[in-house]
């Protein structure tokens, strides 16, 4: 078996400072051609955008693309709202728990597989700004704690 590649084009690194991720899932995207080119060279930003389930499909929005610029005519508006490709069943789920008060669909990445462009959806329950506090703590504990062990074993 041919083991698949993964590409990592754009994290959403807000995200996680300001989500509890509590359930990660993949999904396709539909986009144009010139948009594929852009992404390829890596002129993506995931930094606002948000997942909403409109009549059974999720629609990505707020995700910037920007223009190829070789595709003149061809380009599309970067701020399109663009379908993400999932199962019935994997949407109506989601739109169970996102119908609950705090949860929201949050794209965290942004990556091929393979050749296939693939988006990681995060359902997601806000952070309060205490929250925030401790994981930032915690953080800088841990990176401490790694650091004196790297000195200790010189």
């Amino acid at each position: 078996m041919k083991e698949e590649s993964f590409k990592t084009v754009a994290k959403n690194k807000k995200a996680f400072h300001d989500y509890f991720v509590l359930e990660k899932l993949e999904a396709g995207i539909e986009l144009c051609g010139t948009e594929v080119k852009s992404i390829r060279q890596g002129k993506v930003n995931l930094k606002e955008a948000w997942c909403s389930i409109v009549d059974g499909q999720i629609f990505i929005n707020g995700m910037h693309i920007s223009p190829y610029e070789q595709g003149n005519i061809f380009n599309k508006d970067p701020l399109r709202v663009r379908r993400l490709l999932m199962h019935k069943k994997e949407i109506s789920k989601l739109f169970g728990a996102v119908k609950q008060d705090g949860y929201s669909l949050i794209p965290l990445s942004i990556y091929f597989k393979g050749s296939i462009l693939k988006v990681q959806v995060g359902l997601c329950k806000g952070k309060k700004l205490y929250d925030k506090r401790n994981s930032m703590a915690e953080k800088y504990a841990k990176r401490n704690i790694e650091r004196t062990m790297k000195e200790n074993n010189r």
